[in-house]
């Protein structure tokens, strides 16, 4: 990415979510993506995928994937690359699942969507195997999304996500609203799924706990600009950045004692 500057039109003027945002992603890599509420991760997320919807805008930059542009493809183009280059598994998985489809109906509409119109005996093979491969039963395929709980529902996103195999994929705070032990269930399945695909991993959120334990390299967000990236283990360690350092700080510790502050102030006005 090379760039990227994303705005949203308000009654105030234009607020710049995402100013000229820069990186790269290596082939296997996971690379997290943190910041507080409103720093522009989640649109960073939906700018990859050309997913920005009005008042919001793309004004500038450059999204290359295995040598395309994609900021260049037509809508048509750009939506065969989303799911089956790259997919998006997408925050609050029990607002993201069609209240009114059977699982696997969602995932078969997936496939038809992109072309794949196997017979039916093939898609009901390839439902219970992605089910299978993030852990679920293969009869979750017959059940409605109220009939899951939390993790399973985020699964089944996640089985969605994958169903095409893509190169990169994008993980908007996926475990969020999950209790801990759920959380670490989730986790574990995308790094499984990851590991069998040989896929890229950008997860965004702000569980600096969560990204010590699952990224490689870590980039930082504040006010719409991503501010440091850099190893994992040299961002806890030797932050280059003072609100990285006072991020760090901030992050309660079993090993401290004392009161705990967070960061003082509000972020700046992104106009």
């Amino acid at each position: 990415m090379r760039d990227l500057r994303v705005h949203y039109a308000t009654p105030l003027g234009a607020v710049m979510a995402a100013d000229s945002v820069s990186f790269g992603l290596r082939a296997g890599e996971r690379l997290g993506v943190v910041g507080e509420s409103g720093s522009g991760k989640s649109t960073l997320a939906l700018a990859i995928l050309r997913m920005i919807k009005p008042p919001g805008r793309i004004d500038a930059g450059e999204i290359w994937l295995d040598g395309v542009n994609l900021m260049t493809l037509s809508d048509e183009a750009m939506r065969r690359v989303r799911l089956a280059r790259i997919a998006l598994i997408p925050q609050g998985s029990m607002n993201s699942l069609n209240p009114v489809m059977r699982i696997k109906d969602q995932i078969s509409d997936a496939l038809r969507d992109h072309g794949l119109a196997p017979s039916r005996r093939q898609v009901e093979e390839r439902v219970r195997d992605l089910l299978e491969s993030v852990g679920l039963r293969p009869e979750v395929a017959h059940m409605f999304p109220h009939e899951l709980s939390g993790g399973m529902k985020q699964r089944a996103c996640i089985a969605i996500a994958i169903s095409l195999r893509p190169r990169v994929i994008i993980a908007d705070e996926p475990t969020s609203a999950l209790d801990v032990v759920v959380q670490k269930q989730v986790m574990e399945t995308l790094a499984r799924v990851q590991e069998d695909l040989g896929a890229s991993v950008i997860l965004v959120g702000h569980d600096m706990g969560l990204m010590a334990q699952f990224v490689d390299r870590l980039g930082v967000m504040y006010a719409g600009r991503l501010i440091e990236v850099s190893p994992v283990r040299d961002i806890f360690t030797q932050p280059l950045h003072p609100y990285t350092e006072m991020l760090i700080a901030s992050l309660p510790s079993l090993e401290q004692k004392g009161t705990f502050r967070g960061i003082p102030g509000l972020i700046p006005l992104l106009r």
